[in-house]
């Protein structure tokens, strides 16, 4: 089963793009575990997003992971030592996913996830 990591913008897709990321990603890798780093609950708790708070309340379905770094690092950290997925639409997040060969999945068209093709 693959494993996802998902970023603090990946929580606030389905609250500014009416995505449903769970069926996104079904649709995309059939079934899957979702993970999100502990620093992102930080983040999320912090954010001046007015999505944030539902953001959090998604967080249940997920199981959340802790790491040694934080932000973006953790997010690099996670997906490394699971092997997963990375659902994110931050540029220079892509870019150093790209360069230690982790997979990216990335909003395409506003409208719908897909895996990066690099």
């Amino acid at each position: 089963m693959p494993n996802v990591v998902l970023d603090t913008n990946a929580l606030l897709l389905p609250f500014e793009r009416s995505i449903n990321i769970d069926a996104q990603l079904r649709s995309l890798l059939g079934e899957c575990q979702i993970f999100v780093p502990g620093p992102i609950v930080g983040e999320l708790k912090r954010s001046p997003s007015k999505h944030a708070p539902a953001s959090l309340r998604l967080l249940s379905r997920y199981t959340i992971e802790d790491t040694v770094a934080v932000g973006d690092n953790a997010v690099i950290e996670l997906a490394e030592r699971l092997g997963a997925y990375v659902v994110t639409n931050d540029r220079l997040l892509i870019s150093k996913l790209r360069q230690k060969r982790i997979k990216v999945i990335l909003l395409r068209g506003g409208s719908h996830l897909a895996v990066d093709d690099g």
